[in-house]
């Protein structure tokens, strides 16, 4: 029997939100901005209005939802109720209880989960990852994100503190990340990182750069530029010494590679598989497939739905 649930994915500019059927149909969407400047209450305001749009597409056309997911950055308790904090993005966005807040003006049963989780999930029910039980999901942007999902079950480490990918070392020696550590993921593998390293490529060859995004490296590598060919090789290198790490520890079915520059066409996601592939222990690797994120910007809101759905599981 069909049922229908409400997600809802915060991110740092605006909130998306859905109502969901099961099957993953969605119904009605829409977003708002996220007021983050604002400060949280404003924030929590843009989530309920959010919902309540939902809610009243939903009561006119005769649905009752069962209940409502929530997508935030940062790291959220293990109990899916409270974001800790960790959200760079969002100003002032710790010790949020947004269970308490949302399913006090709702009357639904409200959970919540990092946003990079949920696009994982949503990726494994409704996506790339559809069938399998075991998925690494990696957003690659302006910094990067994952979600893990083993024997169908989201994983987040100790009270839901862990899974941090972008944070992983991939340069004992390397430059300092925003973390407090040094040669992270992030910092050197992600779109961000990409633009950066090539700025400063040109800044040495005294070549002006006067607007450089991710698409704009793409297209001039597929120009024959050297330093765009220079800066995706390294971009690569990196990116898929972080895969490697992560399919030795989690050995998964699927890895999931979303984000932007993903979009970028398979010759994107070739050149991954063919370094991944020649360094990572056959034992581990060989039941790997590396694919790309086909839900877009709808995983987030899905992966939410998706976890009202789903029976809530008991976690230390």
């Amino acid at each position: 029997m069909r049922s229908y649930a409400i997600g809802i994915d915060l991110g740092g500019t605006s909130v998306k939100y859905a109502l969901v059927a099961s099957d993953g149909g969605v119904l009605f969407s829409g977003k708002l901005p996220t007021l983050a400047d604002e400060g949280a209450e404003a924030v929590l305001g843009q989530i309920l209005a959010g919902a309540k749009s939902c809610l009243e597409f939903a009561a006119e056309n005769g649905l009752q939802p069962v209940g409502i997911g929530v997508g935030s950055p940062g790291v959220v308790s293990a109990d899916e109720r409270m974001v800790l904090g960790g959200a760079e993005n969002i100003p002032g966005w710790e010790r949020i209880p947004i269970s308490d807040r949302l399913e006090q003006a709702t009357g639904l049963p409200v959970r919540v989960n990092n946003d990079a989780n949920l696009m994982a999930l949503g990726e494994t029910l409704y996506g790339a990852a559809k069938g399998a039980t075991d998925v690494v999901f990696l957003t690659v942007g302006t910094g990067i994100g994952g979600g893990v999902l083993i024997d169908g079950r989201l994983y987040g480490g100790y009270r839901n503190r862990g899974t941090e990918f972008g944070h992983m070392t991939v340069k004992c020696d390397g430059e300092p990340c925003a973390c407090g550590s040094v040669g992270c993921l992030e910092h050197y593998a992600s779109t961000a990182a990409l633009v950066r390293r090539f700025q400063a490529r040109c800044a040495e060859e005294k070549r002006a750069c006067t607007r450089c995004d991710g698409e704009m490296i793409v297209a001039l590598y597929h120009a024959g530029d050297a330093l765009a060919r220079e800066v995706m090789e390294e971009h690569w290198d990196y990116l898929s010494t972080g895969i490697i790490s992560i399919i030795h520890i989690f050995s998964p079915q699927t890895v999931v590679i979303g984000g932007g520059i993903s979009e970028a066409g398979e010759f994107y996601l070739d050149e991954l598989r063919k370094r991944v592939f020649a360094r990572a222990m056959a034992v581990c690797s060989e039941e790997t497939r590396i694919v790309g994120a086909t839900l877009g910007n709808r995983a987030g809101c899905l992966g939410a739905a998706g976890l009202a759905f789903r029976p809530t599981e008991k976690k230390s």
